[in-house]
């Protein structure tokens, strides 16, 4: 073989391996298994998974589906690396963030009014004030019990001055129900079943209280796999136009979902607004806000400067590569 065919040999060999290795590291940045969380509050992620949205954009990799309760679990299992991608309250993140977890809010899901107080239909208690001395169920570190510590501030009442006690979102309702507690605080679909069927009231509402619905995931991972992150964010902006230009179709999902009756899922979507998608200045004002109750109640660490932490938090970048 003359020399010119060896050089002309190796420069094919050359770049034979260089194109292997770009492909590799390519598909490589997409697992092979990609783990989420699925959950009632979050009614764009029952739509992601019903139609399977992410199996036909992904059809190399596994997705795998974990039910979330609530933000607190949703944040347990992405510490905890048994999901990749977690559905949460935003204000539930900063608080993961703000006490050493490494993750980042990459999306928005929407902006629910979700949360509220909630009392028995026959109970005598009429205003927030009422609440010194009662029991009010609240499961910690979820926009619920972050709402209730800013619900009892604006009266001048801290969680001091009430009996916290702590249970799951469908356990909180059921003490309600039971009279074990004086009041709840509540998280729909939960919320808008004890509404209808056992005709509880709502005692405080505050769209403002109620931080927006949003998609999380660990830094190291948006490092190592932007193209299954953007992946995910499309997903789920494909489901965010769905929900919102089918309401009857999301409400016959969500109930179809959490097995609850249809006025329920209705309920719950009244009160559910899809118009935003990408992390914005808008959501850090709102989360800054209500941020202050989380140092005021010694929720995150001595000297944390909640802002900062916001802007760390919210990371837009892969949704305004996708959202169009």
């Amino acid at each position: 073989m003359s020399l010119k065919s060896k050089f002309s040999l190796s420069k094919t060999l050359l770049a034979s391996t260089l194109g292997f290795v770009f492909a590799s590291s390519a598909f490589a940045a997409v697992p092979t298994t990609l783990k989420l969380d699925y959950a009632y509050y979050a009614p764009t992620s029952l739509v992601v998974k019903d139609q399977k949205l992410l199996e036909k954009a992904l059809p190399n990799t596994q997705i795998k589906w974990v039910f979330s309760q609530g933000s607190n679990r949703s944040l347990e299992y992405l510490n905890s690396n048994s999901i990749d991608f977690a559905s949460t309250a935003g204000l539930a993140a900063v608080l993961s963030r703000a006490n050493g977890s490494p993750i980042k809010t990459v999306y928005v899901q929407s902006q629910p009014e979700w949360t509220a107080l909630v009392v028995a239909k026959d109970s005598p208690i009429k205003s927030l004030k009422d609440l010194k001395g009662k029991k009010i169920a609240a499961t910690k570190g979820t926009d619920p019990f972050l709402f209730t510590l800013q619900a009892l501030d604006t009266v001048g009442l801290s969680k001091r001055d009430v009996q916290l006690v702590h249970l799951q979102h469908p356990d909180g309702k059921t003490a309600l129900e039971r009279g074990q507690v004086d009041a709840w605080a509540g998280l729909d679909p939960l919320m808008a079943s004890a509404q209808i069927q056992s005709g509880a009231k709502l005692l405080y509402r505050n769209v403002g209280f109620n931080s927006y619905s949003v998609l999380s995931v660990k830094e190291d991972f948006a490092k190592q796999s932007p193209e299954a992150v953007e992946a995910v964010i499309k997903a789920y902006e494909q489901a965010r136009k769905w929900a919102k230009a089918n309401p009857d179709k999301v409400a016959a999902l969500l109930a179809q979902e959490s097995k609850l009756p249809l006025p329920v899922a209705k309920l719950q979507l009244s009160r559910t607004n899809f118009d935003q998608s990408i992390p914005s200045a808008t959501q850090a004002q709102a989360l800054k806000r209500s941020g202050k109750i989380l140092t005021e109640e010694d929720l995150v660490r001595k000297g944390t400067n909640v802002n900062q932490v916001v802007d760390q938090l919210l990371d837009p970048r892969f949704a305004q590569k996708v959202v169009k």
